[in-house]
């Protein structure tokens, strides 16, 4: 066993170069045999990560150099996963600040940092991407500078080491103009600016833990940093919560330390290291596992609480059924249990009939990612607009939940982004030039206006705008904001669509199904290019005669439908609509499918 010991945290903003700097460390470290086939971005191994190109839960792994085991955690770095940055930091004893060299300093980056100077932990700071061409890695030095003077970083913060890479090519720099040959700069400057871990070897063992996860042969599987003390195999143990009550008691049947991506079995572990252990049925995040002595729980940092979430309930369309293998609401809230269990920053609560249950999160891709796992598993589900949540200040006023936004645009567009976000009860704090025809605009803006904005954004700037935002705090309600869209267009019957009926429709607005698309009555297919919802019938064949006349017959020309993304469809509905999910198809349907009980509905609100 190595006696020396680093832990380190790799955090930065979203597509920042994190998960593929992590890749070149472990080649240089000697982690990979030479021949050996070895993915991009290793770390990201969930299928969903691998499609999105995102890290959506935080994994440790580590290496050797000179001697030294280090261990590194991979971060998100997108702020609706912000739950996985805070809870990880509690087992580094050191950050790496990833910043891009052109992007600089972004929203994500403030929030992580902010977490990490709160905890004591002083950053290694890289300037990543050096080899953009628009890069400006002076500028952002003095930008993540100011940073750290606004988040009020004391004077051993203050002075942080800079270095220069390219994560990619597997270099860092402590000068531009060094020669590039490899990360070694890096690690040795991990050696010697990070601290080993302040434990106590005698005490009796305690650890915190911080990630949870099943192992088809171990079952439960905790991740945590050992706080002090050491453990072996088999050695009796008790978990215990937060306020000091027991949860469980119970044997460590496995331990188990990183090397690489691999979870390699061990007999014993020591205070300082980041370990996992199996053989405990109850105990869950944030709880203290250790020696039958101990009665005080170590402490854990609050996780900022969620601020939008969707109700879901059983899939009660009339294709229920024909897809799924999980379809009751007893299966549906075992799996929303489960992952409230073992993600802190999602919140469960059903309703006092059962068969409904409000998931909360930090935003649209997170409640998304949930959703879309849930479907791959084969689960079928209905699911609502997502909904901020609100909350009172201490005069009893209604607050709700504001997000700064960060958006980048060709100065050409600017002026209709500033009219959008306006619209939204935005509040424009910022604007300046970010060089090559570019502007930033910073704004503070309600949760709930953003709901959906994404798609409108990329069509008022052709595709060129890049949008961050964070959750910033709670302030008085804004006041209404205007509605979606234009109205719908609902199927007034049940069967498979028709191209000459969508052919003869398109003029009322824009389609979402095509030919063969199996539709019901009650369903939405498409957009009305009026506000008014419109029923239509999209199953309308041509009516054949034997008559024939040369010229009549019109071709049937289709413009290709819209294709929505699950996150797209979840913040495209209104307050009367539902998306149903099922493992192979998405669809848009009224709550009410019949139109008596629409108009019933209508009256009655």
């Amino acid at each position: 066993m190595t006696d020396t010991l680093r832990n380190i945290a790799i955090i930065a903003h979203v597509d920042h170069g994190k998960t593929t700097l992590i890749d070149s460390i472990m080649k240089q470290a000697g982690m990979f045999r030479d021949n050996q086939q070895v993915a991009e971005r290793l770390m990201d191994s969930g299928d969903l990560e691998k499609e999105r190109g995102i890290t959506i839960l935080a994994k440790p792994t580590s290496i050797n150099w000179n001697g030294v085991r280090i261990n590194i955690i991979d971060t998100p770095g997108h702020a609706d996963f912000g739950g996985e940055v805070e809870r990880v930091l509690h087992m580094a004893d050191g950050v790496i600040l990833l910043t891009d060299a052109a992007e600089g300093p972004m929203p994500q980056t403030k929030f992580v940092l902010g977490k990490a100077l709160a905890q004591g932990l002083r950053p290694i700071v890289i300037i990543n991407k050096v080899d953009k061409p628009d890069g400006r890695p002076e500028e952002v030095v003095d930008e993540v500078f100011d940073l750290f003077v606004a988040l009020d970083a004391n004077d051993e913060q203050l002075d942080f080491p800079i270095l220069y890479a390219s994560g990619r090519d597997g270099w860092c720099v402590r000068e531009l103009d060094d020669e590039r040959t490899s990360l070694s700069p890096l690690l040795d400057l991990v050696l010697d600016h990070v601290p080993e871990p302040d434990v106590d070897i005698e005490a009796p063992f305690a650890m915190l833990a911080t990630l949870l996860d099943s192992d088809q042969f171990l079952g439960r599987c905790l991740t945590g940093r050992v706080i002090q003390g050491t453990a072996r195999v088999n050695e009796n143990v008790k978990a215990i919560n937060l306020d000091g009550a027991l949860v469980e008691q119970g044997r460590l049947t496995k331990l188990m330390r990183f090397e690489g991506t691999d979870r390699v079995p061990v007999n014993a572990v020591k205070a300082g290291d980041i370990i996992c252990i199996a053989g405990l049925t109850k105990a869950s995040v944030s709880d203290t596992i250790g020696d039958t002595q101990i009665t005080q729980a170590v402490a854990s940092t609050p996780i900022d609480p969620p601020t939008m979430s969707v109700t879901i309930t059983v899939n009660d369309s009339p294709f229920a059924g024909q897809e799924g293998t999980k379809v009751t609401s007893t299966m549906i809230r075992e799996r929303l249990l489960a992952e409230a269990e073992t993600n802190v920053a999602i919140t469960f609560k059903e309703s006092d009939s059962k068969d409904s249950f409000e998931i909360g999160g930090r935003g649209e891709l997170q409640l998304g990612v949930l959703i879309e796992t849930m479907r791959r598993e084969g689960f079928e589900m209905t699911v609502s607009r997502p909904q901020v949540l609100y909350s009172k200040d201490e005069t009893g006023q209604r607050t709700e939940p504001i997000e700064e936004v960060i958006i980048d645009v060709d100065s050409d567009y600017a002026s209709s982004v500033i009219d959008s976000m306006n619209r939204r009860k935005s509040e424009m704090t910022d604007m300046r030039q970010a060089g090559a025809g570019k502007t930033r605009l910073t704004f503070l803006a309600p949760s709930r206006g953003l709901i959906g904005f994404q798609s409108k954004f990329l069509t008022d700037t052709r595709g060129t705008g890049v949008l961050n935002r964070l959750f910033h705090g709670y302030a008085p309600f804004k006041g209404d904001i205007g509605g979606r869209r234009n109205g719908a267009l609902i199927s007034n019957d049940t069967g498979q669509a028709v191209a000459y009926a969508i052919f003869n429709l398109q003029d009322r607005g824009e389609m979402f199904v095509s030919p063969q698309t199996p539709v019901y009555q009650g369903m939405i297919v498409g957009e009305h290019s009026r506000e008014n919802d419109l029923e239509v019938n999209v199953l309308k064949g041509k009516k054949l005669t034997n008559v024939r006349a040369s010229g009549s017959d019109e071709a049937v020309t289709l413009v290709p439908p819209r294709q929505l993304s699950l996150e797209d469809m979840m913040a495209y509905i209104n307050q009367d609509e539902l998306l149903e999910v099922t493992p192979q198809t998405l669809r848009l349907r009224k709550k009410f499918l019949l139109a008596h009980e629409r108009k019933k509905a209508a009256r009655a609100s």
